[in-house]
């Protein structure tokens, strides 16, 4: 893993109201106050909840993240939210390409190439999904599916060592679906965009930017998968919802 930092990154997804925001990261702040887990520490709550979130992690080591925005600064956008909004909402981080937006709102490689540059416009730090379904992997097409979402997303970017710019590879078939690729089928991906990530951007960027994996993890597999020289945290889903459950990934995966 060289020597970047883990990250432990929760999406939420569409759980938990303002009230429950609050609860969860009072429970939090209180299990991580012994200063005893060295990796960055990140909550992606529903819009509704980002305020709340941002107002009790502060002055904490825990950061807020948006779970999508739009491509534009500003206009006539129905029920979208731009770069500058989560930046006031006291966000830090955006995630951009969800397997969960691809499926079920359209979002495709071109838009979350736009949706990439308008968080780095906005100041934010885009953690960048991608993955293939299962059915793509049934067909051994893993590498080609990767690497094209991540050079189509990615078209135009530039990168330096110090942007903080993350990714995260989401094997579409294990997510919520209680399958985990093996930390030997992670690794072997993970360490397939970083050498696609040398090649685009040379090793000094490659090396230090951060890789998450998010499929099911869990307290009972997460020290297993970050002990993996390639992966460098993760984005958990069902499992940061319950404190207790998240904090065990937090501090096994250490």
């Amino acid at each position: 893993m060289a020597d970047r930092k883990l990250i432990m990154a929760g999406n939420w997804k569409m759980h938990k109201t303002s009230a429950e925001t609050r609860s969860f990261v009072r429970e939090l702040k209180t299990a991580i106050q012994d200063g005893t887990v060295p990796c960055e520490i990140i909550v992606a709550p529903p819009f509704t909840s980002i305020s709340a979130a941002t107002e009790e992690a502060r002055g904490t080591a825990i950061r807020v993240s948006g779970q999508n925005l739009h491509w534009e600064d500003k206009g006539a956008f129905t029920g979208e939210i731009s770069g500058e909004m989560l930046r006031e909402a006291g966000c830090s981080h955006v995630i951009i390409g969800h397997s969960e937006r691809r499926q079920y709102f359209g979002e495709t490689d071109e838009t979350v190439n736009l949706r990439l540059k308008a968080a780095m416009r906005a100041g934010l730090i885009p953690i960048f999904c991608l993955g293939e379904t299962l059915e793509e992997r049934e067909q051994g097409r893993t590498f080609s599916i990767v690497k094209g979402q991540l050079l189509k997303g990615m078209r135009d970017i530039a990168l330096e060592e110090s942007t903080g710019f993350v990714i995260a590879y989401e094997p579409v078939w294990a997510i919520g679906t209680g399958q985990t690729a093996t930390p030997e089928q992670a690794q072997e991906v993970h360490a397939f965009l970083r050498e696609e990530l040398v090649t685009g951007y040379g090793s000094p960027v490659a090396n230090q930017l951060r890789i998450l994996y998010g499929g099911s993890v869990k307290p009972d597999n997460a020290a297993s998968l970050m002990s993996q020289k390639d992966i460098d945290g993760g984005l958990v889903g069902g499992a940061s919802l319950k404190v207790g459950d998240f904090v065990g990934i937090i501090k096994h995966g250490i």
